[in-house]
């Protein structure tokens, strides 16, 4: 028998004879490889019904991270409220963290967040607002880093049983705060900042809402994000412009479900009001929306939908009318009483500026 067949021969009896005798089970816990590797059973926080239509998805997944982006004013804080309605319905706690400062309690509770108002008994003046959820602005949040640490604070305080609930991290908007290099160089370095992103994002609080998947613990944390966005110049005549993200693409890479709201060169909305005698009301703006991304179920939609500061309606005759007859006597108190008419403002096209890069 040749030497090289006799050698093999004898090395696959001494591989089977060790495997016979191996323990996998004992190695790994003598190497601490025994973290539960099972993850909890997918769920979701609905939002509105017309939603779901349009998009053929419940709203937002549990235990991830979530992108709204588009253009300024298509949609994405509507679906931002939405969520946080939702949250609060199902005993998990809305958190909100908004730096790029165009908040409105005003339009939150028009949208159904529940919110108690601090008010001055002697003179009536709302002095704060509380309740079931926790609000941070720029009055403490001023950088990259100050919201990750927010966040990983909040996950950590959970962990040791100081804060008893699913957690639903709401952050508007990723490209409105600087990194801190940025900050302190006085100089908002596009390039610092993605780094920013992907350092404090990336390889840290991400991972954590991921981690929160699994059976293991005790708790679900979601991170939903709105996402600036800008527009890349073809690279050629015959080229395309490109929706581009601001603060980089850590965010985007580790999402596993990001929204478009609005087109490419345009916010892509059409603005339906309300007019009487030269007065109007903008009570709805028509926009469109896709799912571009969705690691979940594999669904990814394009389609149309009317949002209003009510939320979301489908993008029909019927919808519409229902909505006009709810709100009628609100807009005739604006409008001076009597019978007004409906009118859609055309859209206009290749509003927005394309860039060769991203602006500071």
């Amino acid at each position: 028998m040749p030497r090289g067949k006799k050698s093999k021969s004898l090395s696959e009896a001494v591989s089977s004879e060790i495997k016979a005798n191996f323990n996998l089970d004992s190695f790994k816990n003598k190497k601490g490889l025994t973290s539960k590797a099972k993850f909890k059973e997918q769920t979701w926080i609905p939002l509105s019904d017309a939603y779901q239509e349009v998009t053929s998805v419940p709203g937002i997944p549990q235990g991830h991270i979530v992108l709204l982006r588009g253009h300024s004013d298509t949609g994405k804080t509507t679906a931002l409220l939405e969520a946080a309605v939702s949250s609060q319905k199902r005993g998990i706690l809305p958190v909100f963290i908004i730096t790029e400062m165009k908040w409105n309690w005003e339009h939150a509770i028009q949208m159904g967040l529940e919110v108690n108002e601090v008010v001055d008994e002697e003179t009536g003046e709302i002095l704060d607002y509380n309740g079931q959820f926790i609000y941070t602005d720029r009055e403490t949040i001023n950088s990259i880093e100050d919201v990750a640490g927010f966040i990983l604070d909040l996950i950590d305080e959970q962990k040791k049983g100081n804060l008893p609930y699913d957690l639903l991290f709401l952050w508007d908007s990723i490209g409105s705060v600087p990194c801190e290099m940025s900050i302190k160089s006085n100089k908002n370095n596009n390039e610092w900042n993605a780094g920013a992103m992907s350092t404090q994002f990336g390889n840290s609080v991400n991972q954590r809402i991921v981690l929160s998947r699994k059976e293991s613990s005790p708790y679900t944390n979601t991170l939903v994000c709105i996402n600036k966005v800008w527009t890349l110049k073809p690279e050629s005549p015959m080229g395309q412009p490109k929706l581009m993200n601001k603060g980089g693409y850590a965010m985007w890479f580790d999402s596993t479900f990001v929204v478009t709201f609005g087109n490419v060169m345009s916010a892509g909305t059409s603005k339906i009001k309300a007019i009487k005698d030269g007065k109007q009301v903008e009570f709805a703006k028509r926009v469109n929306i896709q799912i571009d991304k969705n690691h979940i179920n594999g669904v990814t939609t394009r389609g149309k939908i009317v949002m209003t500061p009510h939320g979301f309606i489908l993008d029909d005759d019927k919808s519409l009318k229902s909505y006009k007859e709810d709100q009628a006597a609100a807009w005739k108190a604006i409008l001076g009483g009597g019978d007004f008419i409906i009118a859609e403002e055309d859209q206009a096209y290749e509003d927005i500026t394309a860039h060769t890069k991203e602006p500071q």
